[in-house]
Parts: structure tokens; C-alpha cells; sequence
């Protein structure tokens, strides 16, 4: 069976589901300070598992953007290998247009 893929939207929808849940149980747990015993434990258990699960849709985030660059990067450079004057004469046309943009300030 093949495991789905998450895409970039819709983890970062749960990233952010993730985060609000945080500071969500965060509020609820420092309002709570009359939890005692069992509902203390309780309310400090639901906070630890939804950072855990915070901080884990920040890992895969962050290793889906370097994989993207890494892939970008990797384009390129096939890019340029097979195009090195047409490389070098897009860079020149974009140094200028930022020459000239910055010059007229």
C-alpha cells in the first residue's frame, strides 16, 4: 500500500492547527491553576503530546523546503551546465535591471 504524501498546504494547515493547539493548552493549563491531582497531569500530558506534534510539523516543514532548494538548486546548475552563455546573459540583463533600479533612487 503506498503511504499519501502530505502537500505543502495541507501540512502547513496542520502546522498551524498544531500551533494554535499549543498555545490553546498553554492558556488552559496556566488558567487552570486550580487543576490539581489527575486534571494537572492530564492537562500537562495533552500540552507536552501537542508541542511534540508542533515541533514535529516544523521538522518536516523545514526538511520539505530543503528538499525544494536542493531541487532548485540542482535544476540550475543542469541549467547552466547546458546553457552556460544564455546563464551568463540572463545574469548580466538582471545585474543591469537592479543597476538601474538601484540608481534611481
Amino acid at each position: 500500500m503506498m503511504e499519501k504524501i502530505p502537500t505543502q498546504s495541507s501540512a502547513r494547515d496542520q502546522l498551524m492547527r498544531d500551533l494554535k493547539n499549543v498555545v490553546s493548552d498553554a492558556e488552559t493549563w496556566l488558567r487552570g491553576s486550580n487543576l490539581t491531582g489527575d486534571d494537572l497531569k492530564a492537562a500537562k500530558a495533552k500540552f507536552e503530546r501537542t508541542l511534540v506534534n508542533a515541533k514535529d510539523g516544523i521538522v518536516r516543514m523545514e526538511e520539505a523546503v530543503v528538499e525544494k532548494t536542493k531541487a532548485t538548486a540542482k535544476a540550475t546548475d543542469v541549467y547552466v551546465q547546458e546553457n552556460p552563455w544564455k546563464a551568463i546573459g540572463i545574469s548580466a540583463a538582471i545585474g543591469v535591471l537592479v543597476g538601474a533600479l538601484i540608481s534611481r533612487r
